[in-house]
């Protein structure tokens, strides 16, 4: 029995309607392994994939809290367990205006081949809420925190459900969630949650992870082509955690970056942030919630609103922001200004339109399946360390996500080396991914 893609996605379509994200991230991966599947018969007769696409459980809850004026606010909370054939649920809390449950379903559907091309034993989740922490004070986001974890405390746990920081749930977050979870279940189990303090459970290189990752595996895509990240020209779009930490590494290794922004504009600062640009940029969003556009004025550099850095010349792209930022015009002009490499920060952030365009140049590109696996790995590696009760070095930390991230990239060779030569990134990660939870599927009977 074979697969077709159109008739599949039909399907899909019909019985998630209005979930465009969701559709676009199975369409992704289902385009690219519709053709394995077909040459290994037995993929279809378990009708693995059209278990995957189904989550295990969805929990969907109210979250009331109580504003600093008095005024009780009401927002929504879900959590999408989308497979756990490998491993506990693992993956992230997003706190945004734009979550709805078919973006938590597309971040947890990708979340399943990411957390299993790590080769850590970990199954896919994502949670989240439409609460908007710009503007809150800290004690809002406090209240706003301990009232969503009063639910969703009783679905997760260290061998059940894992969750970690996301879009708008930064350390801060994550410390008021880990303060309530521990006060509710009366448990200082502190694998319930990653992304830790360091004083209270968290792991070194943790807050680092997701933008050394990214550049590691650009790294590793450019030796294919006996070449490097030093002395490359990199366009960078966000400047949370990941955008920024993405920078540091890249000047590490002997790179520029010279773009970050957000959904206003971007700023373009032809001399690389670095030194204490980059030590004020760190801060701006992840701490102080302030515009990208502060950066521009404080150092004088030029501010382009309305518009995005995929214009800028470069050598390597790396988005870094969310869903959908770079589209087919923005992956042409990449390709007309000379960008070799590309290597995705966030989940999904180009479009089909845009990865076709990557496709049929040639260029080395990663899907962020692959390429930002770190964050989640380095997340494998604080619950390992908290259940073992012990505390690795940076250096210990650092070594194992470099050589995840090595490894990701041989995997993505393996089922993804052409006829003629060219790694498709994309089928290799889809493919790598999918194999080891589809076995694993089989293994465990149909449940």
């Amino acid at each position: 029995m074979s697969l077709d893609l159109n008739t599949f996605m039909a399907g899909i379509i019909a019985k998630n309607p209005g979930e465009d994200t969701f559709h676009q991230a199975v369409h992704e991966v289902v385009a690219s392994l519709i053709p394995f599947i077909n040459q290994n018969p037995k993929y279809a007769k378990y009708k693995i994939l059209e278990r995957m696409v189904e989550p295990e459980r969805v929990i969907i809850f109210r979250i009331p809290w109580v504003d600093d004026s008095g005024e009780i606010q009401v927002n929504r909370g879900m959590r999408v367990q989308q497979n756990s054939a490998i491993g506990p649920y693992k993956g992230g809390c997003r706190f945004d205006p734009t979550v709805t449950l078919g973006v938590l379903k597309f971040l947890a559907f990708e979340q399943v081949f990411k957390n299993s091309l790590t080769s850590l034993p970990m199954g896919g989740g994502k949670g989240g809420t439409d609460f908007d922490g710009v503007g809150k004070s800290d004690q809002e986001v406090m209240r706003f925190c301990q009232s969503f974890m009063n639910e969703l405390y009783r679905h997760v746990g260290p061998d059940t459900d894992i969750p970690a920081g996301d879009i708008g749930v930064g350390a801060r977050e994550i410390g008021y969630m880990y303060g309530q979870y521990k006060k509710l279940a009366n448990d200082h189990t502190g694998g319930v949650i990653t992304g830790k303090g360091r004083n209270w459970g968290g792991s070194l290189i943790r807050p680092e992870a997701t933008g050394y990752g990214t550049i590691y595996f650009a790294e590793e895509m450019l030796k294919t082509k006996g070449n490097s990240i030093e002395g490359k020209t990199v366009v960078n779009s966000g400047y949370g955690n990941v955008g920024t930490y993405l920078i540091e590494k890249v000047n590490q290794l002997g790179g520029k970056v010279v773009t970050a922004g957000d959904h206003t504009g971007y700023f373009y600062d032809p001399d690389g942030i670095k030194g204490e640009k980059l030590d004020f940029l760190k801060d701006l969003w992840t701490v102080h919630r302030r515009p990208a556009k502060d950066y521009a004025d404080l150092y004088n550099v030029e501010w382009r609103e309305g518009r995005k850095p995929w214009e800028v010349p470069c050598d390597v792209a790396c988005p870094t922001a969310t869903q959908n930022e770079l589209g087919v015009e923005d992956a042409k002009m990449l390709i007309k200004n000379g960008c070799i490499c590309v290597s995705e920060g966030a989940n999904m952030p180009c479009t089909l339109e845009a990865f076709e365009v990557f496709n049929a140049s040639k260029i080395l590109y990663a899907p962020g399946k692959a390429s930002n696996a770190g964050g989640v790995a380095t997340s494998g590696l604080e619950m390992s360390q908290n259940s073992l009760r012990l505390h690795w070095s940076r250096y210990e930390v650092e070594s194992k996500l470099r050589d995840i991230m090595k490894l990701i990239h041989e995997t993505c060779v393996e089922y993804g080396r052409e006829s003629d030569g060219y790694i498709n990134y994309v089928n290799g990660a889809n493919v790598g991914g999918f194999v080891k939870v589809a076995d694993a599927m089989i293994d465990l009977g149909v449940v």
